[in-house]
Order: C-alpha cells, then structure tokens, then sequence
C-alpha cells in the first residue's frame, strides 16, 4: 500500500504529569522540558497567567528553580502570541498549573494530533475537596503516560495523595502555597475535614441558640 501523500510528520505525544500540591509537578516538568532543550529540540513553556506567586514570565518551582514562560489566559492564544512561524519550529510545549486552563482538552488535540507536538501537562488533579480540577482528568484519554506523583504529609511524614486547605474559603480556584494549602496522607485528609464539619456545626449550633435567646427574651 502506498503511503498517505504530502511531507511526513513527526506523531505528536501527550504526557500527563499529576498529584497534589508540593508533589513536585512543575519540578517533573522541568526536567523533562530541560532534558528536550538539551537534546536539540525546540521547547516553549506556558503556564496560567493566574498564577502570579513566584514570577509573572516564568514557572517558579517550591525550591526556587526558574524557567522562561508565555503566561496565557488560555492555551489557543498561544498561537497568535508566538506567531505561526515561531509555533511551527517548536517541538515540545509544556504547560503548567494546566488546571486553569478551561480549553486544555481541544489545545491538547490540535497541537498532538493535527501539529505533531510533543505536550507535557502538569497539573493538580483535585482540587481541595477531592473532586476533579479543571479539565486536567479529561486529557487522560488523550495520553501516551500519566504519571501520579505524591508529596509527604505535613502532619504525619506519610505519602501524600491529597491537598487540604487551611483557611475557610470555599471557591475552588483560591491561589496560595504553605501559606493557604498542605499534603496530606488519606487518614489525616479525613480526620482535618471531619474536624472541620464539626466547628462548623459547634457554630451553626451557637448561633442558633444565640437567635432562640434572642427570641425569647
């Protein structure tokens, strides 16, 4: 059979790098956008302009490794920002804090599947209650490998699967470190949250008691 006509192409890959907070995410991501550079491949890094933590024009890691970056409200601008012919020599794109990229899913498809990228995602893969992040889940399908990566609980040393909040904000995209988030292993994830349903309770209870004095005086 005789080949599809028209220049060939290199297949592109999608790699999946996950896990909670402190996991060492964007380090894993690092290395290997470092390890394509060194190999001669051109490599572009994006990462949420949301995240301003460390640096506005650079992924920052928790231990102060630095890497230039596009930070972008969302990944399809991508093109347009680079410019066609920047976009059509690079080889590897990487993309981190990937959860706050609401069109993850499609860049994901056009830059492997119709570009021939190699895309390295990294991202939380819960957010604080456990649920699903983002669209960070819905590029697994999309994978050539998924890594889960764990970080060390703060309270027991244990591995850490989970990210637990420490203040009382309820929206999920609330941008913070040790300041606001911690690992945490399974036992104390619960033992926190079943702590904290109860002081919430105690205060629900206070103040219902306070409205019933109010009422009866």
């Amino acid at each position: 059979m005789a080949p599809p006509a028209g220049p060939y192409r290199r297949p592109g890959e999608v790699h999946v790098i996950v896990g909670p907070m402190f996991a060492g995410k964007s380090t894993a991501l690092l290395r290997r956008i470092t390890a394509e550079s060194d190999s001669g491949r051109t490599v572009a890094m994006i990462k949420s302009s949301k995240d301003t933590r460390y640096a506005v024009d650079a992924v920052v890691t928790h231990d102060g490794t630095k890497f230039p970056c596009w930070p972008l409200p969302d990944l399809l601008s991508f093109k347009l920002k680079i410019g066609a012919k920047a976009y059509q020599k690079v080889d590897v794109i990487g993309i981190d804090e990937a959860q706050f990229f609401g069109d993850l899913y499609d860049f994901c498809c056009e830059a492997a599947d119709l570009d021939g990228k190699t895309v390295v995602v990294a991202g939380l893969d819960g957010d604080y209650l456990r649920r699903s992040f983002g669209s960070v889940l819905d590029i697994i399908p999309l994978a050539d490998t998924v890594t889960k990566l764990t970080a060390r609980c703060e309270l027991c040393g244990k591995r850490a699967f989970f990210t637990l909040r420490k203040t009382g904000e309820l929206q999920t995209e609330l941008i913070g470190g040790a300041d606001v988030y911690m690992p945490v292993c399974r036992l104390h994830y619960g033992n926190e949250q079943r702590g904290a349903s109860s002081e919430a309770a105690a205060g629900s209870n206070v103040g219902a008691a306070a409205v019933k004095e109010l009422l009866t005086c």
